[in-house]
């Protein structure tokens, strides 16, 4: 099933929702694989909110989410990190799941991208979080060799070359 999602800059008062279903997003890839106060703490629920103010309020990047009768479901955020366009966060609430409104989202995201003539992004995603590194590979993204490995790290680095945009006619 499809749902019809908007998408938008997030505003300020789409940080509780945003924050809300980031910790239950994280919370389906996380338990049973790191203790429970590490990802659902109410200090961890905290910075993560205080994340997304940040995340909002930057000049330097961007934060799109995805709004599906009123209520948002998604957020995307980016911004160059050491020279590269990154994909720090992409989060879609786990009741809108193969919806087609991640799909619609990273679109959104690509597209900006495009609009800027970025030639390539990169994200790290966990590596126990098998449904979204198959949502990356499904939209382009592939195992990024030039990333520095570090053996203690749980996360996979991942980059997309950002295709030109579209000729207008």
């Amino acid at each position: 099933m499809t749902s019809v999602a908007v998408i938008r800059p997030a505003r300020p008062e789409d940080i509780d929702a945003i924050a809300a279903f980031h910790a239950a997003a994280r919370a389906t890839y996380y338990e049973g694989r790191i203790p429970v106060e590490e990802y659902a703490s109410p200090e961890v629920h905290a910075q993560v909110r205080d994340g997304w103010v940040r995340a909002v309020d930057r000049q330097d990047g961007g934060v799109l989410c995805a709004e599906v009768s009123d209520i948002v479901t998604a957020v995307a955020s980016f911004r160059v990190i050491d020279g590269s366009m990154t994909l720090t966060q992409f989060h879609v609430d786990p009741p809108s799941w193969s919806r087609g409104i991640g799909s619609a989202l990273h679109d959104a995201v690509v597209a900006a991208w495009q609009r800027d003539a970025v030639p390539g992004a990169r994200l790290e995603v966990y590596e126990h979080n098998l449904r979204a590194q198959r949502f990356y590979a499904r939209h382009g993204w592939l195992p990024d060799e030039s990333a520095v490995s570090d053996p203690d790290s749980a996360h996979l680095s991942l980059r997309l070359e950002v295709p030109a945009a579209p000729a207008r006619s």
